[in-house]
């Protein structure tokens, strides 16, 4: 069973019909009677090899899904369950499962027990309590943080396998930033000076009257889109065209170098 979030489930279903064809794939998602139709249908014994779900989908689902003992659970964006007290880190240790994979590419904030609570998921026989865990790793002055640091990399060693992306793709370019600084628009320089002006017949056109607390807030806000002030929009009715595009300048762009 792998488990994501719902906007990468698509590429898994992707991945897996790339390098593992053989495998029968099931995507466990939809409103109730398309879940139905999967529970009824598709994910029943000996009719599928792998199931994809959502995080929401494993809460929601957790009745059907724990009726299976799954060879592995995979889980994406692993941060999720840091907190083990969460609704979705008590739902995944609910699985029966015999081999656990934690994937995730956000570091660790510099949490003892944040790391804790992921061992405990993936081994909790070994790591069972979470005092002993900290008395392991205390940090008593400033000359003990790099032996703890050490004793740390040894303990995760056994069980991290750590990739980046120089490691796995020797051909990639070197990332290239180009800032393009655009003028503001003729309707945000208009919206600009009356904020300076404190002008709120302009501001605050077609809606009530409202004190502007906050200006260098107002100000940022001029400079994202002219249309997050109420009334500065044409319309009703509100139509997707060129004028959304020609009264807001552009920040920034960055992209990879070809």
């Amino acid at each position: 069973m792998v488990v994501a979030p719902k906007s990468t489930l698509g590429n898994w279903m992707k991945e897996i019909q790339r390098f593992c064809p053989v495998l029968r794939a099931v995507k466990f998602l939809g409103n109730p009677e398309e879940r139905n139709h999967i529970r009824e249908n598709l994910l029943a014994p000996g009719k599928f090899d792998v199931c994809v779900t959502s995080f929401e989908m494993a809460i929601k689902e957790k009745t059907a899904l724990r009726r299976f003992s799954w060879r592995y659970i995979i889980i994406d964006e692993a941060h999720r369950i840091k907190n083990e007290n969460s609704l979705l880190s008590k739902t995944m240790r609910l699985f029966s499962t015999n081999y656990r994979l934690l994937i995730t590419g956000t570091p660790l904030q510099n949490n003892l027990h944040e790391l804790w609570s992921l061992l405990n998921f993936l081994l909790p026989e070994i790591f069972s309590s979470a005092e002993t865990f900290d008395e392991w790793f205390q940090i008593s002055g400033e000359n003990d943080q790099h032996e703890v640091v050490q004793q740390l990399h040894k303990v995760l060693r056994p069980f991290l396998l750590r990739r980046l992306k120089s490691d796995v793709e020797k051909g990639l370019p070197p990332k290239k930033e180009t800032i393009l600084k655009v003028g503001m628009s003729e309707m945000q320089k208009q919206y600009y000076r009356a904020l300076l002006q404190k002008d709120l017949e302009v501001i605050n056109a077609g809606g009530e009257r409202k004190r502007l607390l906050n200006i260098a807030m107002q100000l940022r806000k001029c400079c994202n889109h002219p249309y997050l002030f109420q009334g500065a929009e044409p319309g009703p009715p509100y139509t997707t065209g060129d004028h959304l595009i020609e009264n807001a300048g552009i920040v920034c762009t960055s992209q990879y170098s070809s």
